[in-house]
């Protein structure tokens, strides 16, 4: 009997860790997607004037690189460790595809000066807060 209790206690406790790691990794990203929207604020005081507000356009665009690279990394720390979890993964896969496209567009707007585009790149980094919002909730149900 004794056995038993101990090969439990082993099979339950790799569940919580393999658990962290998601929700921590999907919580760093979410975190990075809040700072975006603090960066891009501080930069568009700057509206017009791209040379003034450049160095905190970099800084938005490698905290974007960072939220790929994140959402990524949870992505596959989904698949790799939570696979009956499609919920989780699948997610993160969205949310990789959806930080690319943004990335995608506000290289446009800076790059190109294709300034119309931010009436998509906005609403479209709301979708992301959600769905970061959504993941981090979802990985702390037990499945």
């Amino acid at each position: 009997m004794t056995v038993t209790e101990t090969d439990t206690s082993r099979d339950a406790a790799p569940q919580p860790t393999r658990s962290l790691w998601f929700a921590s990794l999907i919580g760093l990203t979410g975190l990075a997607i809040v700072l975006q929207g603090l960066w891009a604020g501080i930069f568009l005081e700057h509206d017009g004037a791209r040379d003034d507000a450049g160095g905190w356009i970099d800084v938005h665009a490698r905290g974007g690189d960072l939220a790929i690279v994140l959402a990524l990394v949870a992505t596959v720390v989904a698949f790799v460790t939570r696979r009956a979890r499609r919920d989780l993964w699948i997610g993160g896969a969205v949310l990789v595809l959806a930080l690319i496209l943004e990335a995608y567009l506000g290289g446009l707007i800076r790059d190109d000066g294709k300034d119309t585009l931010t009436a998509v790149h906005v609403p479209l980094a709301m979708l992301l807060l959600g769905l970061v919002s959504w993941l981090s909730a979802r990985s702390t149900r037990r499945h």
